[in-house]
C-alpha cells in the first residue's frame, strides 16, 4: 500500500482539502493508498477552517481532523511527500534530509515530465550553487546567472496559491486546482483513466 502524505502550512485549509479528494479519487480508482496531512507550521488540534470545510461539504466529502504539525514520524511513514509549494517542499528537505527523493510539490508531482525534470534539476543545481557562492561572498558567473533565469521564465509555477482568509470562492478555485493536479497523481499511482472528472 502506498502512503502519501500531503504539505501545507497550518493544515487547515489547502493540505485537508488535498487529503479528503485524493481519498475520494483513490477509492474512484481502486487504489489502496493511505493518506495523511500535516503542516510545516501547524499547532495540533486547530480545526479545519470554515471555508475549506464548506468547499468539502459542498463536494459531499468528509472533513478531515484536526490540524496536525509536521513530524520526523509522518516523513518516515510517508512513501511520497506532496507538499502545496516550493517553500513547504524546502522546509520538509531543510529538515528532513533524507525525505529529498521522495518530496515534491503536488503540481510538480502531477505535471513532472522527462524534458521538464532536466530542466528543474539544472534550476535547481544552479540555484544551489548561487546560495553557496552568496554565502562565501561570491557570485554566479554571467552565463549561470543568465541560464538560471531563463530556466526560471521557462518553469511552470509549481505552488497552489493559499487561499486563507480569503473569500469562499479563492477557496473554490483552490480546491478546483488541486483537484487538477490529484487527478494526475492518481493517473502516476496507477489509477490512469479510472477518476471521475
Amino acid at each position: 500500500m502506498r502512503t502519501v502524505l500531503l504539505v501545507c502550512t497550518g493544515n487547515t485549509c489547502r493540505s485537508p482539502m488535498a487529503e479528503a479528494m485524493l481519498r475520494e479519487l483513490a477509492g474512484q480508482s481502486n487504489l489502496s493508498i493511505e493518506i495523511r496531512s500535516a503542516g510545516v507550521g501547524a499547532m495540533d488540534g486547530v480545526p479545519v477552517s470554515p471555508h475549506a470545510a464548506e468547499v468539502l461539504r459542498r463536494k459531499k466529502l468528509p472533513v478531515p481532523g484536526p490540524s496536525k504539525a509536521l513530524t520526523g514520524e509522518h516523513v518516515a511513514w510517508a512513501d511520497l511527500i506532496l507538499a502545496m509549494t516550493s517553500s513547504h517542499k524546502r522546509a520538509i528537505i531543510q529538515h528532513f534530509p533524507d525525505a529529498a527523493d521522495k518530496t515534491y510539490t503536488l503540481k510538480e508531482y502531477a505535471y513532472l515530465d522527462d524534458e521538464l525534470s532536466q530542466d528543474l534539476l539544472e534550476a535547481e543545481r544552479l540555484y544551489t550553487e548561487w546560495q553557496i557562492r552568496r554565502a562565501t561572498g561570491g557570485r554566479l558567473d554571467d552565463s549561470d546567472r543568465a541560464r538560471l533565469e531563463e530556466l526560471q521564465k521557462r518553469l511552470p509555477d509549481f505552488d497552489i496559491a493559499d487561499p486563507y482568509g480569503g473569500p469562499l470562492d479563492l477557496y473554490e478555485q483552490s480546491a478546483a486546482e488541486i483537484r487538477e493536479a490529484l487527478k494526475r497523481v492518481i493517473g502516476r499511482l496507477g489509477g490512469a483513466g479510472k477518476a471521475e472528472t
